[in-house]
């Protein structure tokens, strides 16, 4: 998979664990650059910046989800599920902000909204009754 940002570039913006490769969130931040950022007046360097920002949200959304505490010798660790929109981190707000397009917010509000997209229908053509039978 090719990706736009590097690990360097995001340890640039929020600091990383050594000990936690920040590969994965890259690529996840670089898959959802490419599906949904997909007008074509984006520049690279934007793209970039959108995918590098993006990879710091879900890297921060990680570190609020797991906790542990030690005491001694006895240590205990717990992950807590948080609502993980772009808008619960600086680093999603400033991706949403750097995407121009809109897309990364409409892709936002709709997880807010269960995660589905409404869909509707209308008939535009003569009613049943309305027609002649000939």
């Amino acid at each position: 998979m090719a990706v736009r940002t590097t690990a360097i570039a995001v340890g640039l913006i929020i600091k990383v664990k050594s000990t936690i490769s920040i590969t994965p969130f890259i690529e996840v931040a670089s898959a959802i650059v490419t599906k949904h950022c997909t007008d074509a007046a984006f520049t690279e360097a934007e793209l970039e910046l959108v995918e590098r920002w993006l990879s710091a949200h879900f890297y921060r959304m990680r570190e609020l989800q797991v906790a542990s505490n030690r005491a001694g010798l006895v240590s205990q660790s717990f992950n807590s599920v948080l609502y993980t929109g772009f808008d619960n981190s600086t680093y999603g707000q400033m991706a949403m902000r750097i995407d121009w397009s809109g897309a990364l917010s409409a892709l936002n509000e709709q997880a807010k909204n269960g995660g589905s997209i409404t869909v509707g229908i209308e008939w535009l053509g003569t009613p049943v009754d309305d027609e002649d039978d000939e």
